[in-house]
């Protein structure tokens, strides 16, 4: 007698097990998305990172802000829509410069950003800096006074304590040096003349430009910054070395002690 058993598909070898063609959610690191399956599209962002790019290599000042971020963050976050976590980025410190100029620790707050995320943020921040610091050194620093400004402002102006730097140059005003003294608070920073005369003195500096930040975007001078500034040009003078300038950048612009005639 035949047998009274109903077959399953798994009997038939014509018959595919239930799934056994289905793609492995999260087989290709973005679960549903299609990607890698015969006869299905690539998923929406890819097409949409494609002509981002494009768009981008066309016209590259033509892009918003929030589209630049999502360049950066390709290169964090190969797969997913990152459109998101750029808006959220500028949401939460306001513009493209602040956003690659916070600190580390408080870009890891916003939800969705990884540490490649922060390094690529970081990367870009970096990439600037040296980019305007290199113009710099192209030629006399005196002679190229909006390099010099942009330089300090993208590399200071947007921090959340004081930093004090000095720029040292030669004979020439020709920068051979540019050094980073000291991190101080929200609103101080110690600075030592004779170290810094001391570190002229090694280099070969004959002039010297000073330059620090008011993480309160006020870029206006304190009786204690225009106190230390006379006493550095005191000690610099005595053994022959000039300061040009003591500079002060902040979010809201700079303050230059020769043009306030403080110097």
């Amino acid at each position: 007698m035949p047998s009274s058993r109903r077959r399953s598909p798994s009997d038939d070898p014509a018959l595919p097990l239930e799934g056994a063609a289905r793609r492995r959610p999260g087989a290709d690191g973005e679960p549903g998305s299609g990607a890698g399956t015969p006869g299905v599209g690539k998923p929406h962002y890819a097409g949409h990172r494609a002509r981002l790019r494009e768009r981008f290599l066309a016209n590259p000042e033509g892009l918003p802000d929030y589209e630049v971020l999502e360049l950066l963050l390709f290169l964090a976050q190969p797969r997913g829509d990152v459109k998101p976590l750029a808006k959220a980025l500028l949401a939460r410190f306001g513009s493209f410069a602040e956003v690659i100029a916070a600190d580390p620790a408080h870009l890891r707050t916003v939800k969705g950003l990884g540490e490649a995320g922060v390094a690529a943020l970081k990367t870009a921040e970096a990439a600037a800096v040296r980019l305007l610091r290199e113009r710099v050194r192209e030629q006399p620093v005196l002679s190229s006074w909006d390099r010099l400004l942009d330089y300090c402002r993208a590399a200071m102006a947007y921090r959340e304590v004081e930093q004090f730097r000095i720029l040292f140059l030669d004979t020439k005003n020709r920068l051979i040096a540019d050094d980073p003294q000291q991190k101080g608070t929200v609103n101080h920073t110690p600075v030592y003349p004779r170290e810094v005369v001391r570190r002229a003195l090694e280099v070969h500096a004959t002039a010297l430009i000073l330059v620090h930040n008011h993480p309160s975007g006020d870029p206006t001078p304190s009786k204690a910054d225009i106190q230390m500034t006379h006493q550095i040009r005191n000690a610099a003078h005595a053994v022959g070395i000039t300061v040009h300038d003591h500079v002060i950048v902040g979010r809201g612009g700079h303050v230059s002690f020769k043009a306030q005639g403080l110097l």
